[in-house]
């Protein structure tokens, strides 16, 4: 069943890989591509589980989710620069709300 913990992790997700496609367009990052489209595959495939109703997708999707919110954290604060960090920080935390509220 559709619900507001596999919206979160499938918009995430998206997120996710979209930027890191846009790291590796706007500076050649590989690493960002690479983690980018990982990051982006896992959270994906844990929408799918979460949809079948395995609840071993909701749990791969907070752990993707909150170790993408301290790798940005980190940066946000070696670097300064909302863009991008900041935004896939709040975003990641918006979406770890929801994955905490829905298995609540």
């Amino acid at each position: 069943m559709m619900n507001l913990a596999v919206l979160a992790t499938i918009a995430y997700g998206l997120l996710s890989g979209v930027g890191g496609i846009w790291g590796y367009l706007k500076s050649k990052s590989k690493p960002s591509l690479i983690a980018g489209c990982l990051s982006s595959v896992l959270l994906l495939v844990a929408a799918a589980m979460q949809l079948q109703g395995l609840d071993f997708g909701l749990l791969l999707s907070k752990i993707v989710i909150l170790l993408l919110v301290v790798v940005f954290a980190v940066r946000l604060i070696k670097t300064s620069r909302f863009m991008p960090s900041g935004v896939m920080l709040i975003a990641g935390i918006i979406a770890l709300s929801c994955l905490f509220t829905q298995s609540s």
